[in-house]
């Protein structure tokens, strides 16, 4: 972290700015880029001070998120993953299933692994394959997170801090990842740039669909 450190005071690393800034505004472009495509973006963190933050971030603007703790072979063995993920809405589905034959304490029971799966996969649960990021809060904490990415090939925006390896991460933010206003403006920026790509792919498509649609009526309209 050396080259993105401005100066030290009292054994206290400055981080400097002016380079967290412009590497803010690169992951910005991928982020809204990704989603622009039609790309799944996770946001992660699982620290207390900040794992609040992004859920309520992320759920404003519809993106995926992992608060609790990060689900070990989440990217590395998705197949086996994904059965917990499938299992939510399928348990639900039988718990509103008006005419079912279960007891009330099979339905207690099937309640309280719904209110667990919730709480540790409730924010991926329209995941369906691999994700096209993950932005992280925390690089050294969740680096098992970083290094499954690594084997996957799912690129990584992450904030790291002074004690983190930037190298081992496609797009290192430079920040103090446990200060709350520098987190909540940075991860507010991401979702926002997350929010404006869903926003200019949905245009794109209504675009590509009026097209096609004109094309068509143009040729319903040529002579034979």
């Amino acid at each position: 972290m050396k080259r993105f450190i401005f100066t030290q005071q009292s054994g206290i690393h400055i981080i400097d700015l002016e380079k967290t800034q412009a590497q803010l505004k690169e992951a910005v472009a991928f982020v809204k880029e990704t989603a622009a495509k039609g790309g799944k973006v996770i946001f992660l963190a699982t620290k207390k001070q900040t794992a609040e933050i992004v859920k309520e971030e992320a759920q404003r603007v519809g993106a995926m998120y992992l608060t609790q703790r990060w689900l070990g072979g989440l990217l590395t063995n998705f197949d086996s993953v994904r059965k917990n993920i499938e299992k939510l809405p399928i348990l639900e589905e039988r718990l509103k299933d008006e005419g079912s034959v279960y007891t009330k304490k099979e339905k207690l029971l099937m309640q309280r692994e719904i209110d667990k799966l919730n709480r540790f996969i409730g924010g991926i649960r329209s995941l369906n394959s691999l994700p096209d990021a993950l932005v992280i809060v925390d690089a050294k904490k969740e680096d098992n997170a970083v290094r499954e990415a690594q084997k996957t090939e799912v690129p990584v925006v992450a904030l790291v801090d002074t004690n983190a390896d930037p190298n081992k991460v496609d797009y290192p933010i430079a920040a103090n990842d446990d200060a709350i206003k520098s987190v909540t403006i940075i991860i507010k920026t991401l979702t926002d740039a997350f929010e404006e790509g869903m926003e200019l792919g949905r245009k794109k498509v209504a675009i590509g669909e009026t097209k096609v649609a004109t094309t068509e009526k143009v040729s319903e309209r040529a002579p034979a």
